[in-house]
């Protein structure tokens, strides 16, 4: 892979990875409400759902997305419904007691987990990355390191939304520290996941 492939391929990915979506608006939340390391080390569960799906665009098995329509539509319900899920309990969140109550042991494995769901339950995070990586694989060369070193740059570029996202919440926490402004905060953020829902259930095979 050249050098000016790379130089295509970095400002265009990382446009991908900073876009406003579903698990970027999680990190702001996870954040405002947890703070600035458990939000970023919660953004390991995304990351491995991208490993994932890079894996399987790479193996060729996205194709099964594209031709099964009815494996799409219930991925698609299932992502969506996940998301309606944790509009529900941003909306239903008490300010008060999320700064008085300790996180358990387990609190970052659940954190790590919704980042994976959410990621997970987008087909179309598995399409975007079937149209676009191959679109800077060199045909004349194997495409299992060309795929490999694409993949791993997507991941580290993903990483720096992750903490970027999360810098954003933790001001964010600084200006609603009042229980009141953590409640406006998170009936916003519930409301805005609950709108990618939404768009996630029109969403169409490309």
């Amino acid at each position: 892979m050249d050098l000016a492939t790379l130089a295509l391929f970095l400002p265009a990915c990382f446009a991908l990875n900073m876009a406003p979506g579903p698990n970027n608006l999680l990190s702001v939340s996870n954040a405002t409400r947890y703070g600035y390391r458990r939000a970023c080390m919660a953004g390991i569960g995304r990351l491995l759902a991208f490993a994932g799906m890079i894996a399987l665009a790479a193996a060729g098995l996205a194709v099964v997305l594209q031709t099964s329509e009815l494996l799409f539509y219930a991925i698609k319900i299932v992502g969506a419904g996940y998301l309606l899920y944790l509009a529900w309990q941003l909306w239903r969140a008490n300010p008060a007691a999320e700064g008085a109550v300790a996180a358990p042991a387990n609190g970052l494995l659940a954190l790590a987990r919704q980042e994976f769901l959410v990621a997970a339950g987008n087909p179309k995070a598995i399409l975007i990355f079937t149209a676009f990586l191959p679109q800077f694989i060199d045909p004349g060369r194997a495409m299992g390191p060309q795929f490999a070193v694409l993949g791993v740059l997507f991941l580290l570029l993903e990483w720096i939304a992750i903490s970027a996202y999360a810098w954003m919440g933790l001001h964010m926490r600084r200006w609603f520290a009042e229980p009141r402004g953590k409640r406006l905060f998170n009936r916003c953020c519930a409301g805005l996941l609950a709108a990618a829902a939404s768009v996630l259930l029109m969403a169409k095979r490309a």
